[in-house]
C-alpha cells in the first residue's frame, strides 16, 4: 500500500483548488472547490475508487456511461477504472468532499482523455 499525499498539501488547478484534509494506510480525504463554469477534465484512476459528497452547489457528473445533476448532499461512487468528471454549473463554487480508497495513492495515477484547459 502506497499513499503519496501529505495532509495539509493543496494545489491550484486551471478548475480551482484541492486540500488533503487525512491520510490513512489506504485512504485520501481531499477537499476539492472548483469554480463557477469549470470542470475537471474526463478522466480515470487505475487504482484507486472514489466517493465524493457535494457540500456545496450544484454540479454535472460523468460517471461511466451516466451523466447525473447532483445538488448538496449527494454522494457518488466511482470505481477505480472508470471514466469520470465533475462540472460546476452554477454560479457559487461547487464543494465536494473525495475519499479515495486503494492500494496506490498517488495524484500521477491519472488517465485523461478530454481536457478543456489542454492538459495531458
Amino acid at each position: 500500500m502506497v499513499v503519496k499525499y501529505e495532509k495539509g498539501a493543496s494545489d491550484t488547478r486551471p478548475w480551482g483548488t484541492w486540500e488533503i484534509l487525512d491520510t490513512g494506510d489506504r485512504h485520501t480525504v481531499k477537499r476539492i472547490v472548483v469554480t463557477p463554469k469549470q470542470k475537471l477534465s474526463l478522466q480515470s484512476h487505475e487504482h484507486r475508487d472514489e466517493h465524493w459528497i457535494i457540500t456545496e452547489g450544484t454540479a454535472e457528473v460523468t460517471n461511466g456511461d451516466k451523466i447525473i445533476r447532483a445538488p448538496a448532499n449527494t454522494a457518488i461512487f466511482i470505481p477505480a477504472k472508470t471514466k469520470h468528471r465533475i462540472e460546476n454549473i452554477g454560479d457559487t463554487n461547487l464543494v465536494f468532499i473525495e475519499v479515495q480508497t486503494g492500494d496506490l495513492l498517488d495524484e500521477a495515477d491519472i488517465t485523461r482523455y478530454e481536457d478543456v484547459y489542454g492538459r495531458v
